[in-house]
């Protein structure tokens, strides 16, 4: 980017946050804290099927409902409940699947925050919990932000906590233990009056029970911690009236895995009320250290790696996710704005995996190609 004098960029004089928001889904832009100044209720729904060549697998069918509300001058609060009904069949082991092993399920999930705003902070306090027939999940959270005097930064400093009890059906465990507590530290900076920055560091501590109860040979470390950054620029396009959304995010973990993500957005004023947003992501990770690949004992047989012993308590995973691979997702979002209270979108998500994508090859062998499909519509009304 092209050095320039930075200024101070305020509502009244910036073009930027003027065009911005214009824009559905722009990142959140440096402010001084105020709670809302109306009430918004949201409903989104969203589908998700996954497959492999000829076999449908998980299918999942996802409402859930929203509200932010103003509380006096200084508050506001905000609740979610979600219900998700899942069905299909997952791979026992690499990317076999018993005809046998057809699942139904569902999940509640519920989110409750509370905002008290300063000057120029606020600090938000949330908890949240689901639960399935299998599995338990509580939470807590809490973020704080802070803004500078002339508004064109914002420190971010969050932490979160979850306790998770684990109960599969098949009784491999009973009331398995996992805890899980992240941390983040953001900055998101007005660089000029077309260009916003965002900078985030976070880390994952975990401990308790990580294997899949439903998989074959599958036995994890009984802890992880995980790392990793993040970068975003947003460049507002005055000529075209669009906004360039890129970024970058780097992961890695305990377990072995590294992961680098590309995303590219193009989001098109076509309309006053109308915008619509390609997008491109890159993936490509490497395997965890206990992943092995579908090379299977000659005595055994699948899913037994080489030289399988029952009994020792070897660290190893068959799991199609902990291998190397590459990702590519394809995106197209349609944001409608209705009148000054009311708008609706509809994005659709393409997602391909491939061992041979993975960046400078290397992939894990033997895998069946992965895909999913993601449609999500959304609701937005303000009173």
């Amino acid at each position: 980017m092209v050095a320039t004098e930075k200024k101070s960029v305020t509502p009244a004089g910036s073009s930027l946050l003027a065009a911005a928001l214009l824009l559905p889904g722009l990142m959140h832009l440096a402010q001084a804290e105020s709670p809302p100044e109306q009430s918004e209720l949201s409903f989104k729904f969203l589908s998700y099927q996954d497959s492999q060549p000829g076999l449908e697998r998980i299918k999942v069918s996802s409402p859930s409902l929203g509200l932010v509300t103003r509380l006096g001058d200084h508050w506001s609060v905000s609740a979610q409940a979600t219900h998700d009904a899942i069905s299909g069949a997952s791979p026992r082991y690499h990317s076999a699947i018993s005809s046998a092993s057809q699942m139904h399920d569902e999940r509640n999930a519920y989110e409750l925050g509370a905002t008290r705003y300063f000057e120029r902070a606020s600090l938000s306090l949330g908890v949240n919990g689901s639960k399935e027939h299998d599995y338990r999940s509580q939470g807590l959270s809490l973020e704080g932000k802070l803004a500078s005097e002339d508004n064109n930064s914002t420190w971010s400093l969050a932490i979160s906590h979850s306790d998770d009890t684990i109960n599969p059906v098949n009784l491999v465990v009973v009331d398995a233990k996992k805890r899980t507590t992240s941390w983040m530290l953001g900055l998101t900076q007005v660089w000029t009056s077309r260009d916003v920055l965002q900078l985030n560091l976070g880390y994952t501590t975990g401990s308790g029970y990580f294997s899949d109860p439903y998989k074959i040979v599958d036995n994890r470390p009984d802890s992880r911690d995980q790392r990793t950054l993040y970068l975003a620029w947003n460049h507002y396009v005055d000529a075209a009236q669009a906004a360039l959304r890129t970024s970058y995010r780097y992961y890695n973990d305990s377990w072995g895995i590294k992961a680098h993500t590309l995303n590219l957005e193009w989001a098109q004023k076509l309309a006053p009320a109308l915008s619509l947003t390609p997008s491109l992501r890159y993936t490509t990770q490497s395997a965890a250290s206990f992943y092995y690949n579908p090379t299977y004992d000659p005595v055994l047989g699948a899913p037994f790696p080489v030289g399988y012993s029952f009994g020792n308590g070897q660290i190893l995973s068959p799991d199609q996710r902990l291998s190397a691979f590459g990702a590519i997702t394809l995106g197209l979002k349609a944001d409608w704005q209705f009148n000054k209270d009311m708008s609706f979108n509809l994005a659709l998500d393409r997602y391909q995996q491939r061992a041979s994508w993975r960046f400078g090859g290397g992939g894990s062998p033997g895998l069946a190609d992965f895909n999913a499909l993601m449609i999500q519509t959304g609701l937005d009304w303000k009173f």
